[in-house]
């Protein structure tokens, strides 16, 4: 009888032994199940709000590329009515060269104006400025501004195009034999050559094309090639003098 007792005692404690035995492994392979569950739900809630917000940056961007158009048109149209009287009085003072240059710049700004009143707000869904996020930073007037490759290739064109209307301006003031006066060039207080009304501020792309336009002026003017280059009627400002002017600060994000 006492053995008999022995044996089920034995017995049910090798049957608990196997179980707690078989019990560690289990419940912490279901522990991991259970985390890596959590996790993905968590990974899939920060999936879904990182895509909210993105869309509401894009749709910031497109409200204010809508503002911006519009204010846009409106300018050009003012714009195109002052050079009307500049142009008179460098008629009047026989300034014939830089005559000449005013006008193929106010033409230019013409056929802007045509571009400008055709675009749609139907496009900015397919142009993929609005769904870039920002990685450069730049400064002007002592604030920092953000803004992508779109916006960086803009501002270097303003610097670019600013160079080459300043050389023309210079050399025609030259060619007048006027005195050296870039500030007092419609050119320069327009400053909207080659802006579309898209990606950055009006401001900032006037900053920068005048950045270009001064040291543009300054090589016609001279007759030199301090700040760049002119080839066959176009010029080219050179590309050390680019980057410090523009000096982009890519943006690092964790």
């Amino acid at each position: 009888m006492r053995v008999n007792v022995l044996n089920r005692v034995i017995v049910a404690a090798g049957i608990t032994v196997a179980l707690v035995g078989l019990s560690v492994p289990t419940y912490a392979a279901a522990q991991q199940g259970q985390t890596r569950r959590e996790q993905q739900k968590q990974r899939q809630a920060q999936k879904k709000q990182d895509q909210a917000q993105a869309r509401q940056r894009q749709q910031a961007l497109v409200d204010q590329q809508q503002q911006r158009l519009t204010q846009y048109r409106d300018h050009l149209d003012q714009q195109q009515r002052l050079a009307q009287p500049q142009s008179a009085q460098l008629q009047q003072q026989n300034r014939r060269a830089q005559y000449a240059v005013q006008q193929q710049y106010v033409a230019r700004l013409r056929q802007q104006q045509v571009t400008v009143q055709r675009q749609a707000p139907a496009r900015y869904g397919r142009d993929p400025y609005f769904s870039t996020p920002a990685n450069y930073r730049y400064s002007r007037g002592g604030q920092f501004y953000e803004t992508n490759q779109y916006g960086v290739n803009l501002l270097r064109q303003a610097v670019t195009y600013g160079y080459d209307q300043g050389y023309r301006t210079g050399q025609a003031d030259r060619m007048d034999r006027s005195r050296a006066n870039y500030e007092g060039s419609f050119a320069y207080q327009d400053a909207n050559y080659g802006y579309s009304g898209f990606y950055v501020d009006r401001d900032d792309y006037n900053s920068y094309f005048r950045e270009g336009f001064r040291r543009g002026y300054e090589d016609g003017y001279g007759a030199r090639h301090q700040y760049g280059t002119y080839v066959n009627g176009r010029g080219t400002i050179l590309g050390s003098i680019l980057g410090t002017i523009l000096n982009f600060q890519v943006i690092v994000r964790r």
